[in-house]
């Protein structure tokens, strides 16, 4: 619909350029179709007349008027056009093309919302790269899902996308995680031990030892008795596969799958980080010297000898960014520049990073690594996920004990489903907080988002069974066949409005980088249905009407249906 009023206001400007009205080097740039959130103020409204006035040199007003009289004759998009404020046109779409867009929902079907918008464009979306010590925690699975949806939202706006895990298989977190086996390790040949409070308490990590073991035997017993201050690679690897498996595992319920798991530990062994900083050095981006003390907290970055660092300043960083230490040895950041350096080389148009919230500090820093490496403008976007907050009953839920600091994402899973955990995790933005009431996701009321949106969905489907249980003479085939001129009323008009609006919802969600919007947007058309059933009847109505408005139901059917998948939601037929 928009497009057709993109069209009609194209034609108006043709004609008044070739009336020297308006010059034929006219800029419209800045030239606005928008919604009116004040439904009296019509369906679109655009700001061309005030874009173009000062160039035609006339009134935005008086402009306005020759635009409104410049509409195509025998258009038939808008009953009428109407100049508010100080030059905006409001167009009040007819009738006849408001059911125009039942006609396009049933047409386009399954393909419905989806777009070129991002034709021809590559994205990378990495989202998760939880680090490889324990299960998946409800913060990564928030990330998770958002990463995911986000994903499938860009594909259906037309874009190329691939999802990546940075997986963190290096550093001094699996180390720990080494550190925690090998005491549980020993445990299991009778050895009394005591866990440090660096080491991991979860009794996860009893499964882990316990791998090793039936792998190895007791061929790690002398080094775990020892007083070594290091954990060899091998048993390092034994003990991350076995994690990963559980990650792999806890993603698969909720089906989130990815296209490439990047190894932090092979950017090392490959010599990949030392290729970022050789880049940087040729650039003239890197120099030694010594940097100020932060303040509060110290980074483990940070020494008060010289140190190479990058000139991140230059880049739009607060600070210029440590990328060897004085020992020779490499920062953390050192390895987040090569893999954004990585990335870049393979030529997305596009870089997505789902991070949680805790890692806000880093955006500024990554992204001036990128900026000294590539002439792309905002390549990179980071979208910081919060954290969840989980409830039953208005009480906070304990920590698990096989975790033992924390909840994991599969016992979220196995207390609601993944419908509602997909569902519920998009409920609010990434960058607010979201409380998670457990005994809420599972019930069944209108107060649960997801069944709300469901309930919707299984509501049509069951007029459908009763339209046939009543040998009404109307198959699914033929609906593009069926009059629609006997639709009419606020609640018919508002729902139809509501199915307009998903392709722009789509298209701003992908743009925007905020997946929350379609949920918000189901919501809102699960309600606008909802609305229309209990202002009219479907079914016991003359043939004429019941038909039509069995046709637009099914049409809400199948845009709840296409959002839903959107969201890796299912679509339920019975409830």
């Amino acid at each position: 619909m928009r497009q057709s009023i993109e069209t009609l206001l194209a034609s108006a400007l043709d004609g008044l350029r070739a009336d020297g009205v308006v010059p034929e080097d006219a800029q419209t740039r800045g030239v606005k179709i928008e919604r009116p959130k004040d439904k009296s103020h019509g369906d679109f409204s655009t700001n061309a007349a005030m874009v173009l006035a000062k160039q035609a040199r006339m009134k935005p007003r008086e402009l306005a008027e020759k635009l409104i009289a410049a509409l195509p004759a025998d258009q038939q998009v808008v009953t009428r056009s109407e100049i508010a404020g100080p030059g905006f046109i409001n167009f009040f779409v007819s009738p006849e093309h408001l059911r125009q867009t039942i006609t396009q929902v049933l047409s386009e079907a399954g393909n419905y919302g989806r777009s070129e918008l991002g034709k021809g464009q590559k994205v990378l979306v990495e989202f998760v790269s939880a680090n490889p010590t324990g299960p998946m925690h409800v913060g990564h699975g928030r990330g998770a899902v958002t990463g995911d949806v986000l994903a499938r939202i860009l594909e259906y706006a037309g874009y190329g996308v691939e999802r990546e895990y940075y997986l963190n298989d290096a550093g001094v977190q699996i180390q720990v995680l080494g550190e925690s086996v090998m005491l549980r390790y020993r445990e299991l040949f009778g050895d009394t031990i005591t866990i440090p409070e660096k080491c991991y308490p979860g009794e996860y990590v009893i499964d882990i030892a316990k791998a090793l073991k039936e792998k190895d035997g007791d061929k790690w017993l002398e080094l775990a008795r020892s007083d070594a201050e290091t954990v060899p690679r091998e048993p390092l690897v034994i003990a991350m596969d076995e994690v990963l498996q559980w990650i792999k595992s806890d993603l698969a319920l909720l089906n989130i799958h990815f296209d490439h798991w990047f190894s932090e530990y092979a950017l090392h062994s490959e010599g990949r980080v030392d290729h970022a900083v050789d880049v940087l050095q040729q650039k003239g981006h890197l120099y030694q010297g010594v940097l100020e003390p932060p303040k509060g907290k110290k980074p483990d970055d940070w020494e008060p000898r010289p140190q190479l660092l990058f000139k991140a300043t230059e880049f739009g960083d607060e600070v210029d960014r440590a990328l060897k230490k004085s020992d020779g040895s490499y920062t953390y950041f050192a390895a987040d520049v090569a893999y954004h350096l990585d990335k870049a080389e393979r030529g997305y148009d596009r870089l997505v990073n789902i991070w949680g919230a805790d890692h806000g500090g880093y955006v500024k820093r990554v992204q001036a690594a990128l900026g000294a490496f590539s002439d792309k403008k905002d390549l990179l976007h980071c979208l910081l996920v919060q954290m969840v907050n989980l409830t039953r009953g208005g009480e906070p839920v304990k920590m698990s004990k096989r975790a033992g600091t924390f909840v994991t994402l599969r016992e979220v899973v196995d207390a609601t489903s993944a419908d509602a955990v997909r569902f519920w995790f998009l409920s609010r933005g990434s960058g607010a907080p979201l409380d998670f009431d457990l005994d809420l996701a599972v019930s069944k009321s209108n107060d649960n988002p997801v069944y709300y949106v469901q309930y919707a969905h299984a509501r049509i489907c069951s007029l459908w069974n009763k339209a046939k249980a009543e040998g009404v003479k109307l198959n699914e085939q033929a609906l593009s066949e069926v009059d629609l001129s006997p639709l009419e009323g606020e609640a018919t008009w508002g729902l139809i409005r509501k199915l307009e609006l998903f392709p722009d919802i789509v298209e701003a969600a992908a743009l925007h980088q905020e997946p929350h919007r379609v949920p918000y947007y189901l919501l809102d058309l699960a309600a606008a249905f909802h609305t229309f059933y209990n202002s009219h009847r479907v079914m016991g109505e003359a043939e004429g009407v019941q038909s039509a408005r069995l046709v637009l139901v099914t049409a809400v059917r199948q845009v709840i249906a296409n959002g839903l998948k959107l969201l890796g939601v299912s679509q339920p037929e019975q409830m």
